[in-house]
């Protein structure tokens, strides 16, 4: 992907997978979507998110204004891409806190809180990485369209549809709402191709909604070969062979294909999340097989009925969050989340158990990623295996299962202590917040 006089197959078929992708993304004819491929979607944000710095920088300049304050806006359940864009490119992240109410994604009203006359956008997560949820591109789409009336301020969004952006377009319930650039305020979005695109490692996609939104002095023209090559990426030479993958997968499965799987996969994600419910044991935090507009857990109450397609369920990625009742940890108090996913790394499953983002980090999930793979077959087999190991431990002593925690060797523990260590573990996505909101200026 770097010389392109030496490839010109291999270039029409990236500018081919540029024009489908963007308009299975609803690009507008009246507009000329422009876009490239990327080494994954980390670079693909890092692309959108300094279209739109330089993007506010060159309108502040224009009046007259400071420009050494831009700051963007993002839930803490942002994927780490994000911060490290506002880290490395000087920009202030406003993270915004997550609640159960806001079902665990970007607040619209502390949205509305925390945007000013210096912030360069808004990302928006369609998937998040904790509990698959959608975030409300709509709803924060009119937020911003009512704060630029009153003030002025145009601020756009980009969304981060890494998972979402090969799903919501295919399935039924396609994002429960307007999410794409069928919305005016959407300027840029990105996917990976190595998740929900099928192919394997190593592909992103960046698309802007029309080239006016890539601002021209982020475009170099090269002549290495004696032609003219444009590129507006982080890396130069990179591996093509994913993206004549993403080209065969795109024509050889089509939309029907894409919806048959991407279908098939939340069908699937259904029937693990209703089975762990069934148990009495697990309550699941995702929703996805919950009747549209139900979206929490209530016990005893029947929230779901047989729906032939995702239509009649609410949206979201095909991912089963999953925690322990709090009927079963009152009856149980020894058994630990965490001893659930240590028993089960045993048996060669890998479901990792974490707190959610800041805000409700004391809630601590399992996590399953239901892909194309996973058959009904694997499913029966992963929800006896569950059940078996939750079984083992409702039975063992609470002395016995400290043998499960990480690092629990007795002769470990004592030489720490001899050192006046404390055994502490503390996640990673535990930040300090200042009035409800994190922020870092760098």
């Amino acid at each position: 992907m770097s010389d392109a006089d030496e490839y010109p197959a291999m270039m029409d078929m990236h500018a081919r997978c540029v024009s489908i992708i963007a308009n299975m993304w609803g690009a507008q004819k009246s507009e000329k979507a422009i876009g490239s491929a990327t080494t994954g979607s980390s670079e693909a944000i890092h692309l959108g998110g300094l279209a739109m710095k330089r993007r506010w920088q060159e309108k502040r300049m224009a009046e007259g204004k400071d420009t050494s304050k831009p700051n963007i806006i993002m839930g803490a359940n942002a994927q780490v891409a994000l911060e490290k864009f506002a880290r490395y490119f000087e920009v202030e992240s406003r993270i915004l806190p997550v609640s159960e109410e806001s079902s665990y994604r970007l607040d619209p009203k502390l949205v509305k809180e925390n945007i000013d006359e210096n912030t360069i956008g808004v990302f928006v997560i369609l998937g998040s990485t904790y509990t698959g949820h959608y975030e409300p591109v709509e709803e924060i789409s009119n937020i911003l369209d009512e704060f630029e009336k009153k003030t002025g301020h145009d601020i756009p969004i980009h969304v981060d549809a890494a998972s979402g952006g090969f799903i919501a377009p295919f399935t039924h319930a396609k994002a429960g709402q307007k999410w794409d650039f069928e919305l005016p305020r959407v300027k840029s979005i990105n996917t990976s191709g190595h998740k929900f695109g099928l192919v394997y490692a190593g592909v992103g996609w960046i698309i802007w909604r029309d080239e006016s939104y890539l601002p021209k002095h982020l475009i170099f023209e090269l002549h290495y070969l004696g032609g003219t090559e444009e590129s507006y990426t982080l890396n130069f030479s990179r591996p093509g062979a994913q993206i004549i993958a993403q080209y065969y997968n795109l024509i050889h499965l089509g939309f029907n294909g894409y919806r048959g799987i991407m279908e098939n996969g939340l069908a699937n994600a259904r029937l693990l999340s209703r089975a762990l419910e069934h148990t009495g044991w697990y309550r699941c935090v995702s929703d996805i097989h919950r009747k549209k507009g139900d979206l929490k857990y209530v016990p005893g109450k029947k929230q779901y009925d047989e729906g032939d397609t995702s239509a009649d369920y609410n949206a979201g990625l095909p991912v089963v969050a999953f925690a322990l009742t709090d009927e079963f940890k009152k009856d149980y108090p020894h058994v630990k989340q965490e001893s659930v996913s240590n028993l089960l790394r045993a048996k060669q499953y890998i479901i990792p158990n974490y707190p959610l983002p800041p805000g409700e980090d004391k809630t601590e999930i399992l996590r399953v990623v239901v892909r194309e793979s996973l058959s009904l077959d694997m499913i029966d087999r992963l929800v006896t295996d569950i059940c078996a190991t939750t079984e083992l431990l409702m039975k063992t002593d609470a002395v016995d299962l400290a043998a499960f925690q990480p690092g629990a060797s007795a002769s470990v523990e004592k030489t720490h202590a001899n050192k006046g260590l404390k055994k502490e573990h503390k996640h990673k996505a535990q930040r300090p917040s200042s009035d409800g909101v994190y922020r870092t200026v760098c």
